[in-house]
């Protein structure tokens, strides 16, 4: 049937070129932003899923950076118990040439001399061991705390030490001299005890290092793996859409010239009066 009113030809033409309209700007919003999916509009379960892993590898950069500043106060606390234990070898050798008896005076004061020097040395370092207002080998030691995952949860504490003198570790006093043999005596007993304590500490300190290098390692691996997830859901196949968009270009042309030929075919009713 001919009719002036109704174009059946047409309207199929124009739905046609419609939906390859959408199909096409579909592929060049793809090939131009890189992702075949870059809104909720283009598949909503799949962009939320996406934008929770987006949010979790966001989460895992502020754990690293937590991680990283747990291993700049560690390294302070480590290398203030190197110093520590630096000195107390020295002490040490000081302490042991005191306890020789039939030192004469001025050898044994300046003996005592040294080993006051050195003494007093630690606290200079313990008092100074700090990195961002944090300090692990004080009096009342702080504690590098670590986040351990994207929810906050997890975390990794590496308690502190008092290396002050006459702490728990050192127990060589501030009062501790090698001014006599007795007194020589007594200081060497206390250094060697210090020594001991100051190793088995710095080796705990050290097993605690090891521990933050592994996460800060697991974490930038786990981000690589969410970031390789995120990609497989929403990146697009260039080269596919590459190919894409020139069937959709010539599908277009063909789809105008489709309705081109549907319009006029109304114009056939003209001939039916001549």
């Amino acid at each position: 049937m001919i009719s002036v009113n109704t174009n059946i030809g047409a309207m199929a033409a124009v739905q046609n070129l419609k939906q390859t309209g959408v199909q096409l700007q579909q592929t060049q919003s793809a090939i131009s932003t890189g992702k075949k999916i870059a809104n909720v509009r283009d598949n909503g379960a799949v962009w939320v899923i996406a934008n929770k892993m987006t949010t979790d590898v966001e989460a895992y950069s502020r754990v690293r950076e937590s991680n990283d500043r747990a291993n700049a106060i560690l390294d302070t606390a480590i290398a203030a118990g190197e110093g520590v234990m630096e000195l107390l070898n020295e002490m040490k050798a000081k302490a042991l040439a005191g306890t020789q008896s039939g030192l004469s005076a001025s050898s044994q004061a300046a003996l005592a001399a040294d080993f006051a020097q050195l003494r007093d040395q630690i606290t200079t370092i313990v008092a100074n061991a700090s990195f961002d207002g944090t300090n692990m080998v004080r009096a009342t030691p702080d504690s590098a705390i670590a986040l351990g995952d994207s929810s906050g949860g997890n975390g990794i504490t590496i308690a502190g030490a008092n290396l002050s003198l006459g702490g728990g570790v050192v127990t060589v006093t501030g009062t501790s001299a090698v001014d006599s043999t007795v007194n020589a005596t007594t200081a060497l007993g206390l250094v060697n005890a210090s020594i001991t304590a100051v190793g088995t500490q710095l080796a705990t300190w050290g097993a605690a290092a090891k521990r933050l290098q592994v996460q800060g390692t697991f974490v930038s691996k786990l981000q690589d793996a969410l970031k390789t997830g995120i990609g497989s859901l929403v990146d697009a196949d260039l080269s596919a859409e590459s190919a894409k968009l020139q069937s959709l270009q010539v599908k277009q042309q063909l789809g105008i010239q489709a309705l081109s030929i549907a319009n006029s075919g109304t114009s056939a009713a003209l001939s039916l009066f001549r």
